[in-house]
């Protein structure tokens, strides 16, 4: 009964800096995989209680992909706070004036709504432009996981 299972407290974390290029991505599975490491479920250490993710930066944010026709049929809404002040626009919009709340928008969706939460999520750095001020803390590049099945090429006799 001596081996126990190591627990992970704050003094054995340590954050690392990555950066994704946002290029012809689908805007929902760069967001599923930013999310993963700001949650730092990519550690073996993980535990849901302590931030243990990392930092990501996105790079030509402006250059985000959404499929099908959600550019023209996808709204953000937000509220002003007055009565009535429900505003919407579509993504096409979104895209052009503030490409970077698309990809904060859909990564803040998929990260705990609590302290924690906020916290991960102001690890998350992202850009217009394919530059950014981080070049100091050595970014490594995020894989994007994604994996494609090898075609099959079949013979017709």
């Amino acid at each position: 009964m001596g081996s126990t299972t190591p627990m992970v407290s704050v003094k054995d974390v340590r954050h690392d800096w990555y950066v994704v290029d946002a290029t012809n991505q689908v805007l929902g599975r760069l967001a599923t995989r930013i999310a993963w490491v700001l949650g730092g479920k990519h550690r073996a250490g993980f535990v849901p209680y302590l931030d243990t993710g990392d930092f990501v930066i996105v790079t030509n944010a402006d250059k985000v992909r959404l499929t099908g026709r959600k550019l023209d049929e996808k709204l953000y809404r937000r509220h002003t706070g007055y009565p009535g002040g429900l505003r919407e626009v579509r993504a096409r919009e979104v895209q052009v004036r503030h490409p970077e709340r698309m990809i904060e928008d859909a990564v803040k969706g998929m990260l705990p709504k609590s302290r924690l939460g906020r916290k991960q999520i102001r690890k998350l750095k992202v850009y217009r432009g394919a530059t950014h001020p981080h070049d100091a803390q050595k970014p490594k590049p995020l894989g994007t996981g994604v994996r494609r099945a090898a075609r099959r090429t079949t013979e017709a006799n």
